[in-house]
């Protein structure tokens, strides 16, 4: 085998070329279907399911990677358990589930191997990625009719208002998804506009019940406003379930089939 040459790409062009795709790209991100606040596994799913139904969906994420929790299992063990049936989910996408046949219903898993098929999978179906991207506000119209969201850089944030201004810009959707784990951002900025109750995050762990609680509540909770994943345990006040992320990705799932007959109706 040969020795690969690299081909001589110039700085200028590098630079010119990033700056053109990315703002034509941006451009199409403006509106959306559904936005997804929270790359986790559940919101990962959720968009991987809307996008291939062929809905426009943009997740928006305030880190720089994307798979939230899901890259690590519990204490420093990289391990992560699975109910079932959400191990059909990953076996869609390519992620080997190893069953314990000693615990009845559960998989184990390697979660960078997961993490990285979910997001390599959202991307495949068409969904869109806009990270190191705060949620700071929402648009609401129309009675309090909620329209999208208001986002900034994530490190323009950081640094505070009071030593920097930036101001924020809008993304319009139809749905907005709240997918953002134990802070549930939507909803708690709901909440700050007077029109949810206060957030009370999540309660002391109990594993069955957390993960039987977020299928039971997963859905709309506000016109608009759709909860999944562990954001419902934090709007319900119900119990965590640490490294079992069986639920996230039914979730995920479930939720997207919910978004999809609201959207069918309208």
């Amino acid at each position: 085998m040969a020795k690969p040459k690299p081909a001589p790409l110039r700085e200028r062009d590098i630079t010119r070329q990033i700056a053109r795709e990315y703002y034509k790209e941006f451009d199409s991100l403006i509106e959306s279907d559904v936005i997804i606040v929270g790359a986790g596994p559940s919101g990962l799913i959720c968009a991987h399911d809307l996008a291939k139904m062929g809905f426009r969906t943009l997740i928006v994420e305030q880190s720089l990677p994307l798979g939230g929790g899901f890259w690590h299992g519990g204490y420093l063990m990289n391990k992560a358990t699975i109910c079932e049936p959400a191990n059909e989910i990953l076996d869609e996408i390519g992620v080997p589930c190893k069953k314990i046949t000693e615990c009845e219903g559960m998989y184990m898993v390697d979660p960078p191997h997961a993490t990285g098929a979910l997001v390599a999978a959202a991307y495949q179906a068409g969904a869109k990625v806009l990270n190191l991207t705060r949620v700071v506000d929402l648009i609401l119209r129309r009675d309090g009719v909620l329209e999208g969201v208001v986002v900034n850089n994530t490190t323009a944030e950081m640094a505070g208002h009071d030593i920097i201004h930036v101001d924020p810009i809008a993304l319009e959707s139809k749905i907005v998804v709240d997918a953002t784990g134990h802070d549930a951002i939507v909803v708690d900025l709901l909440h700050k506009r007077n029109l949810y109750n206060a957030v009370p995050g999540n309660g002391a762990m109990w594993v069955s019940r957390s993960e039987e609680e977020v299928m039971d509540r997963t859905g709309e909770v506000y016109p608009n406003c759709f909860v999944i994943g562990l954001a419902v345990a934090a709007v319900y006040g119900t119990p965590r379930m640490g490294p079992a992320f069986g639920s996230m990705l039914l979730s995920g799932r479930y939720g997207a089939e919910l978004i999809k007959k609201k959207l069918k109706n309208e």
